[in-house]
């Protein structure tokens, strides 16, 4: 039996936050190329994640949401594991041992979908080498592979900049029958790092695969960066269902040169999401992405929902 995906549960569902900024500034963890899968080749590491994760299942159950948890492998694919000195071998046992752990958390409330996480094969700040929809499609096929087999509830692709990438994804999750949720960043101009308009974006994966991914989202980015583009009434914002914004205003590039944790304002963010459900008519999933922890997450959840 298929899970229900938050397009048709017709609760409120919540993520988790900014796993890597949590990890590396409060729980004090190095973490390599910014990958976090290699921590479950740690006991004390795989511990930190089972704390991570039991932290955000808590708060669905006191909020009475449901709960979307991807699996550590946002950096677990060939180019990054290669990096990190992980085998083709190695990579497809580290992306199970990542669904095995969120199965430790599943039970009946708060209804735990757990997804496969699909990160870029370039940076996810910027374009780099691109690829076609094709070669994209075989780039992601393995990993992709690995988690249907595993039986996922659903497929999610974080913090693609390109068109042609995500088109890729979604055609690898066809491939394999699994639910596919694609999410795109922003710069603080509000379109992808390559240039192109976020609306345009979302059109032209689903023009390519016939509407195929179960919904879009935005990650990595703050509010202030996007929301001037979400056109009130325009078709494409139907497809946008999910939003993981980051805590802080600064650009990608400011980002990646700080040293320091910018964690914003946690209520503040909350109203500006908010704000955006006026907009986002089918907004049903909320979380976080870099400098966001629980506090965030909580607040966000509390505004779009009063």
């Amino acid at each position: 039996m298929s899970a229900v995906l938050p397009t048709e549960d017709g609760r409120l569902f919540v993520t988790d936050g900014g796993m890597e900024t949590t990890l590396i500034y409060r729980d004090g963890f190095e973490l390599p190329q910014f990958a976090t899968f290699p921590l479950l080749d740690d006991d004390a590491g795989t511990e930190a994640l089972r704390s991570y994760y039991a932290s955000y299942a808590q708060l669905a159950a006191e909020l009475g949401a449901g709960l979307v948890l991807d699996t550590v492998t946002w950096r677990a694919n060939a180019d990054w594991g290669e990096k990190l000195g992980y085998d083709e071998a190695a990579l497809e046992d580290v992306n199970r041992r990542a669904v095995a752990l969120l199965r430790e958390l599943r039970g009946d409330e708060p209804p735990l979908l757990i997804s496969g996480c699909v990160g870029p094969r370039g940076d996810g700040y910027v374009v780099g080498e691109t690829m076609t929809p094709e070669e994209a499609e075989r780039y992601h096929d393995p990993q992709i592979a690995v988690f249907a087999d595993e039986n996922v509830d659903l497929v999610s692709a974080l913090t693609l900049t390109y068109a042609d990438e995500a088109t890729g994804i979604v055609r690898a999750a066809m491939r394999h029958v699994v639910p596919v949720v694609i999410s795109f960043t922003v710069e603080t101009d509000g379109r992808l790092p390559s240039g192109q308009a976020l609306g345009e974006a979302i059109e032209q994966v689903d023009q390519a695969t016939n509407g195929a991914a179960a919904y879009f989202m935005v990650n990595c980015a703050h509010p202030t960066h996007f929301a001037h583009v979400l056109e009130d009434g325009a078709p494409w914002l139907e497809r946008i269902v999910g939003l993981r914004a980051n805590a802080s205003t600064k650009s990608h590039a400011e980002l990646d040169e700080s040293d320091e944790l910018d964690s914003g304002d946690p209520d503040d963010l909350g109203a500006r999401y908010r704000s955006l459900r006026d907009v986002l008519p089918r907004l049903a999933v909320v979380g976080g992405c870099c400098g966001t922890d629980e506090r965030h997450v909580a607040a966000v959840a509390h505004a779009v929902t009063r």
